[in-house]
């Protein structure tokens, strides 16, 4: 076969049910158009049997009382239908955004993949399932004769070479796509089925209808022939919720979020794609006792929404729901929203998910899910700031650090690998290696001078003599700030005598011996000991 059409019947009424599933069960109404004038748009067929009409108006679905009512929402549509490509472009890299509620794909090379028609249009309808859209699936050779076999039958339909007018002529008119004025006409005449429009002169249709009424024809007959036109594949995932009754406690809240990281997740998923960071906006209930603003001509106006956003950097791409709600939860919980939300905006940057390969005789790491969750809840103990690796700022400053996100990757365990084999052989020429204990802070000390050298140290009720003194090094910078810094370091050689040491000798806490790093702040006026070298 040569095209496969995917069709979902009463699309409005599906994408708002895959927003909120509460809606699934029981008759249920879409009321659109302005205020006040709302009237009936679509329903499901449990309400049509209940008495529901289209153009009804709110106070007269009202009089039903087992029909639920429900706003129609363009965002659930636009999300539903990017969904629903998604889960095309799953199965075939060629389909066609032929409506809101129609895609086309080309099954040309997928009977290696999928085997027969049955089976590709079986595991479409199941992807479309797995998006929370119930979908009719049609297979023919013929673009047309699909799009028309999926709006007419239901289920999964194929239509073999040969059969196609067969096959149609017992469809309503209703279903060829053409203007609403054409079709009165044509049903006007008494043409009802396709069969019965595939029978009348093509002659006689062209001149009443003109070149409409020859492509009616070939559509009823099966016959008309086109290409297909396709579509680019987006790289935008997002999902909007729009919420009648604000909501401002987190635990309503995580429920609403975990619904859209599972579509998300879906649609990533479908694509075989993960999820590399999540940005979410939140617009927020404005305050009527506090945000009104008075102007000059004392005329008080309402300013524009508040919003709150927040973003979810990950450490590896990743697409398990119920991972990156507790990271959000985490979020949350340290910075929370200062307002009920009123409408949830999320949306994802999609990369290529994770790939790791362990060895036989290699321990495995811990697993980066379990381990960002952990981090997270360690930063909502301590701070985000105070957590994470330290990383050397571009500054004179001593002791410049700041603090950068704990990230395990495989490129940089690589390239940290071959820096260590550098090292070590390098490291083959040294003897020893120096490093240097820092004290956070710098205690404070007491230094005797003697022709411009430390000779004495005093420190924690100790003296200790200098042995050997090299220095100063003078640093300064930042003069422009309030920060600002001016020292003096020196590296001295101190001895401490016994008897001063007392029980911090038993402890082996402090040599007899040792070298230490001291400065002087220009700017206090006072002598700091930096830190010991071991």
């Amino acid at each position: 076969m040569g095209f496969a059409c995917v069709y979902i019947a009463d699309f409005l009424v599906q994408a708002v049910v895959r927003g909120q599933r509460a809606l699934r069960e029981g008759p249920l109404a879409l009321l659109g158009g302005a205020p006040p004038l709302w009237s009936v748009v679509a329903a499901n067929p449990a309400a049509f049997e209940a008495g529901i009409q289209l153009g009804m108006t709110k106070a007269q679905v009202a009089q039903f009382g087992n029909v639920q009512i429900c706003m129609r929402s363009e965002v659930q549509e636009k999300a539903a239908h990017a969904a629903l490509l998604d889960a095309a472009w799953s199965v075939s890299p060629r389909v066609e955004d032929a409506a809101l509620d129609t895609i086309v794909l080309d099954l040309q090379g997928l009977a290696s993949l999928f085997g027969s028609d049955e089976n590709i249009a079986r595991e479409l309808a199941q992807r479309v399932a797995a998006i929370g859209l119930a979908a009719r699936v049609a297979v023919a050779e013929n673009i047309e004769v699909a799009i028309h076999a999926a709006r007419g039958f239901t289920g999964i339909t194929i239509i073999p070479p040969g059969e196609e007018r067969q096959r149609l002529g017992a469809l309503p008119v209703g279903v060829l796509t053409t203007e609403v004025e054409t079709l009165e006409i044509v049903e006007r005449w008494g043409v009802e089925t396709l069969q019965a429009l595939a029978a009348l002169p093509v002659l006689q249709l062209s001149e009443r209808l003109g070149q409409e009424g020859v492509r009616l024809s070939e559509l009823a007959r099966g016959v008309r022939q086109r290409s297909l036109v396709l579509a680019q594949a987006s790289s935008r995932f997002a999902e909007e919720m729009e919420l009648d009754d604000a909501v401002e406690e987190l635990e309503p809240l995580s429920f609403l979020l975990g619904r859209l990281l599972d579509q998300l997740c879906a649609r990533l998923e479908a694509r075989a794609l993960a999820v590399r960071a999540v940005r979410i906006r939140f617009e927020l209930q404005p305050s009527f006792e506090k945000d009104f603003q008075t102007l000059k001509e004392d005329v008080r106006t309402k300013p524009s929404a508040k919003q709150y956003e927040k973003m979810l950097t990950l450490p590896v791409p990743m697409r398990n729901g119920k991972t990156l709600l507790k990271l959000l939860r985490l979020q949350l919980q340290s910075n929370p929203p200062a307002a009920p939300i009123q409408k949830i905006y999320m949306t994802a940057d999609a990369a290529a998910p994770r790939v790791a390969q362990n060895g036989l005789f290699v321990p495995c790491g811990p697993d980066p899910e379990k381990l960002e969750v952990t981090i997270a809840r360690l930063g909502k103990l301590v701070g985000e700031g105070n957590l994470g690796c330290a990383e050397l700022v571009d500054s004179h400053r001593p002791e410049s650090f700041r603090m950068k996100r704990f990230v395990v990757a495989n490129e940089q365990n690589k390239r940290r690998g071959k820096c260590e084999s550098k090292l070590k052989e390098t490291s083959k020429s040294r003897a020893t290696m120096t490093g240097f204990r820092v004290m956070r802070p710098a205690q404070a000390v007491r230094v005797e001078m003697r022709e411009e050298q430390p000779a004495r140290v005093y420190w924690r009720g100790m003296r200790g003599e200098v042995v050997a003194a090299s220095g100063p090094w003078r640093s300064s910078g930042d003069w422009w700030q309030e920060d600002a810094w001016h020292q003096h370091e020196w590296d001295l050689a101190i001895a401490f005598p016994a008897a001063q040491k007392g029980n911090a000798q038993k402890r082996g806490e402090w040599p007899e011996q040792g070298l230490y790093r001291i400065y002087y702040d220009e700017l206090r006026q006072e002598w700091f000991l930096r830190g010991m070298y071991d």
